[in-house]
């Protein structure tokens, strides 16, 4: 697996566009949010349709269209330094294929954090713009307003990366030993979803992989990491990372299924590892070199996930 670019961190005064590339957003839970961000002494400018909703499908935040543009004027403005999220939902892989690649290449390196439904996005940003991405709280996200592990945690890995090149909140091993490789992942189910389009990569070879999904029966994870395994997706993977299980069926059922589906990849796997959608989410970088213990259950990266 190819190293990929890191994007530069954030300083003080940095301007930062809000999008919803996904579901539609809470305006309260947005203006909390932004709240938080001018707190950092960054400079929030939320998108044109942050709070738009589709007329006919509600789930979405705006039209494929509206949504898509808000994210490529963002990526492509040159006095944006970051593009944060304002939540998931879904909706991020109908506009994979409206981007311009080529003109938010040229727009060069940036910061993009999200997780959820934005896990589509991340798989693409690192196959079309060979980029390190930032898997964590959402701006107008409940986990992130509310919390001040997750604010602390991402405002740590914005502004001064080298202080969090060691990450673990206490996970344990569901499978033990050391792997070194790169960091990729996200939503379980998004993964599945993705797999065979245009915008993700051929495997996880090579890879430490960040895996955890919400509200979901065991029954259905089960099919996502079934469907992963018969595509070979998981052949040559180095190490997993397994984040939160939040209303998903009692832990021991999913638990059961983990050690089922992943036990026998023969490499180290660790459980509760504090990413995704939990309290107090940590933000992993994906894209970036690391070793996994699971013994120790810490991540630590090769260098800081920003320059």
């Amino acid at each position: 697996m190819k190293d990929l670019l890191r994007p530069s961190r954030l300083a003080p005064g940095a301007r930062v566009a809000v999008v919803a590339p996904s579901g539609p957003v809470p305006e309260q839970r947005l203006q909390a949010g932004l709240d938080v961000l001018r707190g950092w002494d960054l400079d929030p400018v939320p998108g044109p349709h942050v709070l738009a909703r589709h007329r006919d499908l509600p789930h979405l935040a705006g039209t494929d269209a509206e949504r898509a543009a808000d994210l490529q004027n963002a990526w492509c403005d040159p006095s944006v330094d970051a593009v944060l999220c304002a939540r998931g939902g879904y909706g991020a892989q109908r506009i994979a294929d409206l981007l311009d690649w080529d003109a938010m290449r040229a727009a060069g390196p940036k910061v993009l954090v999200g997780f959820s439904d934005v896990t589509a996005l991340h798989e693409a940003f690192a196959t079309r713009l060979g980029l390190v991405t930032l898997h964590g709280p959402m701006a107008a996200g409940v986990d992130f307003v509310k919390n001040a592990r997750a604010q602390a945690h991402l405002r740590a890995t914005l502004f001064a990366p080298e202080t969090v090149r060691t990450i673990g909140s206490g996970g344990t091993a569901l499978v033990p030993g050391r792997a070194r490789g790169v960091t990729l992942g996200g939503c379980l189910c998004l993964l599945a979803a993705e797999l065979g389009g245009p915008h993700t990569r051929p495997s996880a070879g090579g890879g430490l992989l960040c895996l955890e999904d919400v509200g979901e029966e065991t029954y259905r994870l089960d099919r996502y990491l079934t469907q992963l395994l018969r595509a070979d997706w998981l052949e040559g993977v180095r190490g997993v990372l397994l984040g939160s299980w939040e209303l998903c069926e009692a832990y021991d059922r999913v638990r059961a299924l983990l050690v089922d589906r992943l036990g026998g990849l023969g490499v180290p796997v660790v459980e509760d590892f504090g990413f995704g959608h939990c309290e107090g989410a940590l933000t992993i970088p994906f894209g970036v070199r690391a070793e996994l213990d699971a013994d120790a259950g810490t991540l630590t990266l090769d260098e800081p996930a920003l320059r």
